[in-house]
């Protein structure tokens, strides 16, 4: 799929309205440095949106804001896209051991955070994917210490950059300079379309972090988590590796709103009937502006690559 004209405006302060590729396509292509966090930003966007328009959840709950604003009429929610409304930033959630910033956050008046997710990404220098596991948990039992009920999701996403002939070559000296062996480092994906071992070890930790069920359970372990490698070239760049996570991983990048979206329901629905009126999940009447192309500019309107929450006829 074509990117849209200016679809990512990577100097941007506040959320806009992406799709997934839109997003990857930017952390795969975004030469800058990565401190500055621009190169993951438009990730966060995509959740926040992706949270409202499938999730069901209102925009004024989500931070940072997405551009849409909601219009009731009767039993019916009517989405409207208002880039007027969106903002930026993160939000700071009490952690058990010390406050922390977290990526996209989901908060219920009178109950406090309900949802998070965490997206980080790795452009190179593979082999300490592993050093960043403590960093992984160490979050994930923060946070949940104190809100052991809040739904956390952890996205990671790494630039698949490709194994070349002439590295391999230049690689099977001992003599090889501190250029090459940094640029060796940062392969993700072998000469014959392999990840490396370092991201396969990677997998093999992160799914013993994932399927928390209950409040009860682990609180270093998050309710869902995904991985996912991203082509940084040629016509696919911007678009995720469709074998790897292998098809049978928990951590499939398709599988991880759905999961989160299950966790909600259990706890803050089922779980909870008489708070329903606060944290049901909105359902978007068909006939929202939104969802209506002839009022929207095209170079506004994603292609989206999930469906929307639509309430069914009465």
């Amino acid at each position: 799929m074509p990117l849209r004209n200016n679809a990512v405006d990577g100097d941007s302060r506040v959320c806009q309205w992406i799709n997934q590729e839109e997003a990857l396509h930017h952390f795969a292509t975004y030469a800058g440095a990565t401190q500055s966090q621009q190169h993951i930003k438009p990730l966060h966007w995509y959740v926040a949106c992706r949270l409202v328009l499938e999730g069901g959840f209102h925009p004024d709950d989500i931070m940072p804001r997405p551009p849409f604003t909601v219009v009731t009429r009767g039993s019916r929610s009517f989405l409207h896209f208002d880039p007027g409304s969106a903002t930026g930033g993160e939000r700071t959630v009490l952690g058990g051991l010390k406050t922390k910033n977290v990526d996209v956050v989901v908060t219920k008046d009178g109950i406090g955070p309900v949802m998070a997710v965490s997206c980080k990404g790795m452009t190179g220098a593979f082999r300490n994917l592993t050093n960043r596991m403590e960093e992984t948990i160490g979050e994930c039992t923060n946070l949940h210490i104190t809100y052991p009920a809040m739904v956390f999701g952890y996205m990671f996403v790494i630039r698949a950059n490709r194994a070349t002939v002439s590295l391999a070559e230049g690689m099977a000296s001992d003599e090889a300079t501190p250029a090459r062996q940094l640029a060796a480092n940062d392969i993700a994906v072998q000469e014959g379309g392999a990840p490396v071992e370092s991201i396969f070890r990677f997998h093999s930790a992160l799914r013993e972090l994932t399927g928390r069920r209950g409040i009860r359970d682990d609180v270093s372990r998050y309710e869902a988590v995904t991985l996912a490698m991203v082509e940084v070239s040629g016509n696919d760049v911007g678009n995720v590796l469709r074998d790897f996570p292998p098809h049978d991983s928990p951590l499939r990048l398709e599988q991880f709103f759905q999961a989160l979206y299950l966790r909600y329901e259990e706890r803050y629905l089922f779980g909870a009937p008489d708070l329903k009126s606060v944290t049901r999940r909105l359902e978007w009447a068909p006939d929202s502006p939104v969802f209506d192309r002839t009022q929207i500019d095209h170079d506004t309107y994603p292609e989206l690559d999930y469906e929307p929450r639509i309430a069914q006829p009465a």
